[in-house]
């Protein structure tokens, strides 16, 4: 699926300019779905948590019980390899990919080989007005005991796209999406922050979708400027309660909400504060 432009895509020890296929029809990727990937980001000469993004998909892949092939050091040089050829101003989505080759007669992936392919795809950032409304969704997140949610695994994102296109038939535009239990886990898409009297509250992570690093990097930012900041326990009632309500996720980093159904918001102070304290922290450690 082509997001971007400009792509470029490392395979078999190289980098190639382009969409390059990788994927073979009976690797058991393709036929049985054992993928998982990563999303990195790239802007304005730096690209944040590059190494953890790099790690977690070296554990997406054990979690999926496929051998990653790629040191985690090795594939962060790999990927500032590959940035050399894009322009500093451009910026680009970094995807690291696994996906299973060979089971013989078993559904369970053989850990002797592996696919491995890195994609860079030129993606803006979202405009700073940017902003999305969200809905409610019959589906909801998996837990532990039946799909594999300690992975950033493909086969999660059908799922996923049930949220969306509910949603969208019904005008808006993101699905803020419960676990299990009825509580808020986080939307189809990203992690999910409110903001009650001057505090901030996400769903504590319980097992049911991946806390993700960008939202982690908010907690840390906010937490170091003396922002109490909860991870708890919340329901619809909280969020149609809120002040403020903010999605974190890799590729846009943070996005207001307007509207949750009827509930209305402005895009406010501490969401505003997330997103500066977010660029100020990236270019300190670039």
């Amino acid at each position: 699926m082509v997001v971007g432009t400009n792509i470029k895509t490392y395979f078999e020890g190289a980098w190639h300019n382009g969409d390059l296929p990788v994927m073979r029809a009976a690797d058991h990727g393709s036929w049985l779905g054992t993928t998982v990937f990563d999303g990195a980001r790239y802007f304005e000469g730096i690209a944040p948590d590059l190494g953890a993004h790099c790690e977690r998909v070296n554990n997406s892949a054990r979690a999926l019980g496929l051998n990653p092939t790629v040191l985690t050091d090795d594939m962060v040089s790999i990927i500032w390899d590959g940035l050399k050829a894009c322009p500093k101003e451009k910026p680009v989505y970094i995807r690291p990919m696994y996906w299973g080759i060979d089971a013989g007669f078993s559904i369970v992936p053989s850990t002797e080989a592996t696919g491995f392919c890195v994609c860079l795809e030129e993606i803006p950032m979202a405009p700073q007005t940017a902003a999305t409304r969200l809905t409610t969704t019959q589906f909801r997140r998996p837990v532990l005991e039946s799909s594999v949610v300690n992975a950033k695994a493909g086969c999660l994102y059908p799922n996923n796209l049930r949220m969306l296109r509910e949603v969208k038939a019904k005008g808006f535009d993101n699905a803020l999406v419960t676990d299990a239990m009825g509580n808020v886990a986080e939307t189809a898409t990203a992690n999910i922050f409110m903001v009650k009297d001057g505090e901030v509250f996400t769903p504590v992570p319980n097992g049911t979708f991946l806390a993700g690093i960008t939202r982690e990097r908010h907690i840390k930012n906010l937490r170091a400027a003396g922002v109490t900041v909860h991870e708890s326990v919340l329901t619809y009632a909280d969020f149609h309660n809120a002040d403020e309500v903010f999605m974190s996720g890799n590729m846009m980093k943070v996005t207001p909400v307007t509207a949750f159904d009827a509930t209305q918001y402005q895009m406010g102070p501490v969401t505003r504060r997330v997103r500066d304290m977010y660029w100020d922290w990236a270019h300190s450690t670039a």
